[in-house]
């Protein structure tokens, strides 16, 4: 458990004196719409909030008393004594609220949302706002992968649709009716995650033996990866989730020069690619290369600087405009290389193409236009 910081401790809850050296037992009062309640909470040796024992005046155990198993599960959850004891405050405060509001809508609404956590099952829960309006439910696939859905729920619960966030490659319709809960949601989600598992094993294989240069960070929702084929040739593939064993979508990154015997291996050996095997092996089949990896390469080997500002990376773009002479194939940005080429007197455009001069070499270069 992380200490708690008392100095933040004081300033939330002045009334909660510390009683002992460790800051883990805390009694006194915490005020609840501008009324004091005596409360303690008392960690043991262990250090675990989870076992922490808790205690308050009957007033106060009447306000959370139906919410008992939210208040054990957000002991497990808290990072510390005063995150929970703000949580806590927070349920009691609503129940106060709506107790002076004579409207029990929302203690209703509280309850229904409580019981159909506790159908779901709570080991499943990852987290759940203050206002009980976002929670997070978690899933381990057969690839031991962990996935994340997001609810948002409103305060029509169940009789309006929650939103829902998850990432996965294709869209993730939510089907519900008034009669739906949480489970239902769930089910729907693994359903879905399940279905993708063949996609994310073969991801999984081209992101563990290749250099991927593109995304830097792959997402479950990802269907995209730019892989390095030599410092100067890069393919990127778009692959079908529904059927991510077949013949991806290519575009190669390079010099003219140097991705054509990629280009010609390609037509060359199209007919010899094979749903039976993996993606990784056709690939190398197709293109008659065979990709560096982790195992026999490093991957600053193929992140290669742009020639103009020195840097890999600017925003989303990374350097793959390459100088059509072989002899140089320094690397671009598009954005950088471009605004060089319009700056130069020499250089000339015609429709979406500027022709011009390497800044690397002064080889011919020609650079297609981005068109927005």
């Amino acid at each position: 458990m992380i200490p708690v910081n008392t100095m933040e401790m004081l300033m939330e809850f002045p009334s909660l004196i510390v009683q002992d050296l460790n800051n883990f037992h805390y009694d006194g009062y915490i005020s609840i719409c501008k009324q004091m309640y005596r409360f303690e909470i008392k960690v043991p040796a262990s250090r675990r909030l989870s076992e922490a024992s808790v205690n308050c005046d009957w007033r106060l155990h009447k306000l959370i008393k139906d919410f008992k198993t939210v208040i054990a599960q957000r002991l497990r959850q808290c990072e510390n004594i005063v995150s929970f004891v703000k949580e806590l405050q927070m349920i009691a405060e609503r129940q106060l609220e709506d107790e002076n509001k004579d409207t029990p809508e929302s203690s209703k609404f509280c309850q229904q949302l409580i019981s159909h956590i506790e159908s779901l099952g709570w080991e499943r829960l990852v987290f759940i706002d203050q206002s009980f309006t976002e929670l997070h439910v978690q899933y381990m696939d057969s690839g031991n992968r962990e996935h994340i859905m997001k609810l948002f729920i409103g305060n029509q619960y169940p009789a309006d649709t929650p939103k829902c966030s998850v990432e996965l490659p294709t869209k993730f319709d939510l089907h519900w009716t008034t009669q739906s809960e949480l489970r239902d949601a769930y089910k729907q989600f693994t359903a879905a995650v399940d279905s993708y598992k063949e996609f994310w094993d073969v991801m999984s294989e081209i992101d563990t033996n290749t250099w991927v240069l593109e995304p830097e960070k792959p997402t479950y929702s990802a269907r995209h990866r730019r892989i390095a084929i030599s410092a100067s040739v890069s393919v990127q593939l778009t692959v079908d989730p529904t059927h991510p064993r077949a013949l991806p979508e290519c575009k190669f990154l390079g010099s003219d020069q140097a991705i054509a015997p990629v280009r010609r291996s390609m037509n060359t050996n199209i007919h010899l690619w094979d749903e039976r095997k993996g993606l990784l092996e056709n690939l190398q089949t197709l293109l008659d290369v065979k990709f560096p990896s982790p195992t026999n390469s490093r991957k600053e080997e193929f992140s290669v600087e742009c020639g103009i500002c020195y840097a890999y990376r600017m925003e989303s773009e990374i350097p793959d405009e390459v100088c059509n002479d072989t002899r140089c194939g320094q690397a671009f940005h598009k954005t950088c290389v471009i605004e060089w080429l319009r700056a130069l007197p020499s250089s000339r455009q015609s429709f979406n193409t500027i022709f011009g001069n390497c800044p690397y070499c002064e080889k011919a270069m020609t650079v297609k236009m981005i068109v927005k």
